[in-house]
């Protein structure tokens, strides 16, 4: 009878509602005619397509707009699709239904013909044809493929492929230069804190506080002190650490999103350098690489205290040839990279091998979610993450992302990344970069992969739980005016503590943050809000929160590892 209603059900979706379409993203612009679809996955224009209803498998899904119908149980579809040809989705023998691409035409427009399309992986015999599996591919026999969606009556389907895709082909060689170079102090101007100091695998590749000190402290994490005296620190760093899980499919860098791709500068990349940036980059992350070496306040220090500081206050890239030149000096990475066909490395190298070290060392993708392990609370917390709650309208696909800007209505305090025309210690987010007025407070959202061991939450780390930052995202309005200054993690800094939350107590500039909130209020009780924790808990990886290669003892500069 199961099978019946849904058979039912499809020809009535096809032939009584066909006129009813529904505007599908596809590739981030491109909206495609779709009939009858409730929900869709795709991670490029071309991607391999799932239909899951199965919350285990909905994290590789960006949905369009905010209409979120479960449908049952479906699982992948047998063939890669193509993003202007999908036709379908819903719930006959766990189809989810698309245009094929590639050889298995034929075989697809028959199954089209007979109403059944595409049927749910589990139930295939051989394969599927996907971007990820292009060698040995297999014949489905489509009588076996049906008796068995009869005979297994839709049963909960497996986890869907890893989208490895996404990332580049790991070099290990660069990957292990790459690890020295994180770790080594040689890339800061006063010799004396690394990119490893604020992304340390102690803490998961963060450093566990609301606002860090970067430049001038010593420690590491909620442990990382300020001396005081003449050179002690002038201000926090702005805003907090972000953690590198799968930090090599990423297309936007930094809160602001002021790194990414773009035709603007000649050079395929909007950054801060603008034109000035060296040739020669590998990657996006690459070009992110070299960014926190030009900082004042995390790496390059003042401009009085060192060459590489004093080069940057004339222009941004006049720093990297120096540091470059540190590193060639060093006989242990000059070898190295000969060995990488690179006779004189350039910051090019340098980025590219903290890339390659970057991407490989903190891929994650080994989580119960992933695994489909969950427990029974975090089962519950999916189906709530990915329905009522809403959290997938911005948290979407593998990495739990959009990679968009949203104004979520965060306490602000500490320095601000302020402007030189605008010198009041506040955070305006990508209003920052794109000078326009309606991105004011929007920051980038974040991955949520490992979310569970990664905090404080949010742009400025104002949240010390999940439980925090989920409540605040139900009630911002509630929670930007209940937040209390002792919920900030920051390391104590005595001359700095004054104004720490000036800008906290400014009612025009709360007001300000308040009215530019997107976030509606929804109501959830302490037990569904206890279960979308079970469920963030979910994603937490097992061996790869840890990274592979590790920290290293010691680095070829001989300075020291902190």
């Amino acid at each position: 009878m199961r099978v019946v209603n849904l058979l039912l059900g499809h020809l009535l979706d096809h032939f009584l509602l066909g006129n009813r379409r529904v505007g599908i993203a596809a590739d981030g612009a491109e909206r495609v005619p779709h009939v009858g679809a409730r929900e869709i996955w795709r991670g490029h224009s071309d991607a391999f397509f799932i239909v899951p209803a199965d919350a285990r498998l909905r994290a590789g899904m960006p949905f369009h707009g905010t209409a979120q119908i479960p449908l049952e149980r479906a699982n992948g579809v047998l063939f890669d699709a193509e993003a202007q040809r999908i036709h379908d989705a819903d719930q006959l023998f766990c189809v989810g239904i698309a245009g094929a691409r590639s050889r298995p035409k034929r075989f697809a427009r028959f199954n089209e013909f007979i109403g059944v399309h595409q049927v749910a992986r589990f139930f295939d015999i051989g394969q599927r044809w996907g971007r990820h599996h292009r060698k040995g591919k297999q014949k489905s026999h489509l009588f076996l493929r049906l008796l068995g969606a009869v005979w297994l009556g839709c049963a909960a389907p497996a986890m869907a492929d890893l989208p490895e895709d996404m990332f580049a082909p790991i070099n290990e060689e660069m990957a292990a230069i790459g690890q020295l170079l994180f770790y080594d102090p040689i890339l800061s101007g006063n010799r004396n804190i690394s990119c490893g100091t604020c992304h340390n695998h102690d803490h998961f590749s963060a450093d566990g506080v609301s606002l860090g000190i970067g430049e001038g402290g010593v420690g590491v994490g909620p442990k990382r002190v300020t001396l005081d005296g003449p050179d002690k620190i002038k201000k926090r760093i702005p805003r907090n650490a972000q953690a590198l899980f799968n930090v090599g499919a990423l297309e936007v860098f930094f809160h602001d999103g002021r790194l990414g791709a773009s035709p603007d500068y000649g050079n395929g990349v909007n950054s801060p350098a603008e034109e000035w940036l060296p040739e020669g980059l590998d990657s996006l992350l690459a070009a992110q690489a070299l960014f926190p070496m030009t900082s004042q306040f995390e790496m390059a220090g003042n401009p009085k205290e060192n060459e590489v500081a004093g080069a940057i206050h004339d222009r941004i890239d006049a720093a990297w040839p120096i540091i470059a030149k540190r590193v060639r000096g060093v006989e242990a990475y000059a070898q190295m990279f000969a060995k990488q066909d690179v006779q004189q490395a350039t910051i090019a190298d340098i980025g590219n091998a903290l890339a390659a070290f970057m991407d490989a060392e903190w891929r994650s993708f080994d989580s119960p979610f992933d695994q489909g392990t969950m427990s029974a609370a975090q089962q519950r917390g999916a189906n709530l993450f990915f329905g009522k709650a809403e959290c997938s309208s911005c948290h979407e696909g593998p990495l739990f992302t959009d990679e968009g800007f949203h104004a979520i209505g965060l306490p602000p305090f500490g320095p601000g990344r302020t402007r030189r025309f605008d010198p009041m210690p506040r955070d305006v987010g990508r209003m920052a970069e794109s000078d326009a007025l309606e991105d004011a407070y929007r920051f980038r959202t974040p991955s949520l992969r490992n979310v569970a061991v990664t905090g404080p939450y949010g742009h400025n780390g104002a949240y010390p739980t999940l439980e925090g930052i989920i409540r605040h995202h139900l009630k911002p309005g509630e929670s930007l005016a209940a937040w209390q200054p002792d919920l900030a993690k920051l390391p104590e800094v005595p001359w700095l503590q004054q104004a720490d939350f000036i800008i906290h107590q400014d009612s025009r500039e709360m007001a300000r943050v308040r009215a530019t909130i997107d976030l509606d209020p929804k109501d959830l009780s302490d037990a569904e809000i206890a279960d979308l924790v079970s469920f963030m808990e979910a994603l937490t990886g097992a061996r790869s929160i840890h990274g592979r290669l590790g920290k290293p003892s010691s680095v070829p500069s001989g300075l020291r590892v902190d």
